[in-house]
């Protein structure tokens, strides 16, 4: 072979490679297709995700820490002065959310775990951010509520500056038929949302308030184990996932004073046995999910996504998933019966997806756990299909 005709030769196979790699990118969508790019890693099982102003990322890991990266670093050191958690079984530190004045106050708002003489219960404190220590700790919200896990612990803040608070019904039991379960009784904060002011105070227009046989704090309520929550940045409308049994995971408009069923209505079963839990899937007012998932993926997180990277994603919602361990897309198109029609599963064994977030920059970010390994921070990012 000559040198020109080993030139041409390279030439070719180079050629074909990268039609290989074009053709084969990391993962395919309908409307983007993407790679997975790792932004840091070596963390204990990471919960929840979020920006300062200055472009560092917070990460808060279950067992109790609050982690700092700085230009793609995890610093070694966790934030100080962080509260002791109840980090056993499901229990732990959940969510980091910054004031949505945080360049002015400082102000860091953490949900978690709280252990009580017994037991233990979903709180939100907040404190200032000063020197990689939190200082000046302070109640914002304590639930009343009992029991051995579910506890919810997303938080969102809406336009109008008010703060969401999502808690689970705990793992409670009925004391008799399935409407005595605690998730169907407002004046207790078991599987509720709350609405509050940022500093804790109830909203004069909350939905219970000046009823005495509710809390005032309840926004909706009737739920098992809200671990998904977003408010709609172009319509305001609230969103929230939360985890079925067996079965039965939902995603719910959140309204102000309704009931969504639990356990009375739903679309899972007991595990292991399968047997019946709910008295069907309707219930009289009682709200329908307008998506649900059967099998379940254990929705963990929620995003409505509204960046520029990916523009034929604009405005759908993007569910992780724990057992599924997948990320799933749903277009919010409904159908006459008020629910969600489209769906796409983008990627499947990934890790346990525990939080889904829009960067800065646009670009899509799961927070991964995975049993065995330390959890990471990864990044959608578009492959070009030319």
């Amino acid at each position: 072979m000559t040198t020109m005709q080993e030139l041409l030769s390279c030439l070719l196979l180079s050629a074909a490679l990268a039609g290989v790699a074009w053709a084969q990118p990391d993962y395919r969508s309908i409307e983007h297709d993407f790679q997975v790019a790792t932004v840091a890693e070596g963390f204990d099982t990471p919960w929840s995700i979020a920006w300062l102003p200055n472009g560092d990322l917070l990460v808060t890991e279950r067992p109790g820490q609050l982690r700092l990266v700085r230009d793609g670093k995890l610093l070694r050191e966790p934030v100080a002065g962080v509260p002791p958690v109840f980090a056993e079984g499901q229990g732990g530190l959940f969510e980091v959310l910054p004031h949505t004045d945080f360049t002015t106050n400082r102000l860091l708002y953490l949900s978690y775990a709280r252990p009580l003489p017994e037991g233990s219960t979903t709180v939100v404190v907040r404190g200032r951010f000063e020197s990689h220590s939190l200082v000046d700790l302070e109640d914002v919200f304590v639930a009343d509520s009992q029991g051995r896990g579910h506890y919810g612990g997303r938080m969102a803040w809406d336009g109008e500056g008010m703060l969401w608070v999502t808690v689970g019904e705990r793992m409670a039991r009925p004391a008799g038929d399935l409407s005595s379960h605690p998730a169907q009784d407002p004046s207790n904060h078991h599987g509720v949302t709350v609405r509050l002011h940022d500093d804790g105070r109830v909203p004069a227009d909350n939905p219970f308030v000046g009823h005495t046989s509710a809390k005032p704090e309840v926004w909706s309520y009737g739920h098992r184990n809200p671990q998904g929550l977003a408010i709609h940045p172009e319509t305001g409308e609230v969103w929230a996932t939360e985890h079925g049994p067996q079965g039965g995971d939902e995603l719910n408009l959140i309204q102000p004073g309704v009931n969504y069923g639990w356990p009375v209505v739903g679309y899972g079963v007991n595990y292991g046995s399968g047997s019946a839990i709910h008295g069907g899937t309707r219930g009289e007012d009682m709200e329908n999910p307008r998506h649900f998932w059967v099998p379940s993926i254990a929705t963990a997180s929620l995003l409505i996504y509204t960046g520029d990277r990916f523009p034929g994603w604009k405005g759908d919602f993007f569910i992780g998933g724990l057992a599924g361990q997948q990320l799933a897309r749903v277009t919010p198109s409904i159908d006459r019966a008020g629910r969600i029609e489209r769906e796409e599963t983008l990627a499947r064994g990934l890790g346990r997806i525990r939080d889904v977030r829009q960067g800065p920059d646009g670009y899509i970010y799961l927070a991964i756990e995975s049993r065995g390994a330390p959890g990471r921070i990864v990044r959608l990012e578009p492959v070009d299909r030319r």
